[in-house]
C-alpha cells in the first residue's frame, strides 16, 4: 500500500511544471479574493454596530446633559429661596465654572502624556534598513 502514489502525486507526475504553478497561482487568488471579501464583510458588520452604538452613547450624554440641566436649574431655585435667585444663578455658574476647570486641567494633562504608537513608529523606521541590500550581497 506504500507504493501506491497518492492521488497528488499521480497528478504531480502526469502535470507540467506550468500547469501546477497556474493551478497554484489560481488557488492563491481566489483564496485573497475569499479573505478580502471575509474582512469587508467582517468589517461592515462592526461599523454596523459601532455607529448603532455611537448613535446610543449620543442619546446617553444627551440625556444627561438635559439631567445636568434640570439639576442645575433645580439647584439654582433651590439656593433661590435663601438668598435670592441673583446670588444662587452666581453660585450654580461659579460650581460650573470650578467643574468645567478641573475637566480642562486634568484632560490638559493627559494630553500631554499621549505618546502616540512608538512602537509602530519604531517598526516603521526598521522597514527601510530591510529592504535595502546588505553588504555581502553586494
Amino acid at each position: 500500500m506504500a507504493d501506491e502514489p497518492t492521488p497528488s502525486e499521480q497528478k504531480a507526475a502526469t502535470t507540467s511544471l506550468g500547469d501546477l504553478l497556474g493551478e497554484v497561482t489560481q488557488d492563491l487568488s481566489e483564496l485573497m479574493r475569499q479573505e478580502i471579501a471575509l474582512a469587508k464583510a467582517e468589517l461592515k458588520e462592526s461599523a454596523t454596530r459601532a455607529g448603532t452604538g455611537a448613535g446610543m452613547l449620543g442619546g446617553a450624554g444627551y440625556a444627561a446633559l438635559m439631567a445636568v440641566f434640570f439639576l442645575s436649574v433645580a439647584l439654582w431655585w433651590a439656593l433661590g429661596r435663601l438668598i435670592g435667585l441673583g446670588w444662587s444663578a452666581v453660585i450654580v455658574a461659579v460650581i460650573w465654572a470650578v467643574v468645567a476647570a478641573i475637566l480642562f486641567f486634568v484632560g490638559r494633562k493627559q494630553i500631554k502624556e499621549v505618546r502616540g504608537a512608538p512602537r509602530t513608529v519604531e517598526s516603521l523606521r526598521k522597514i527601510p534598513d530591510a529592504l535595502k541590500r546588505n553588504e555581502e550581497n553586494r
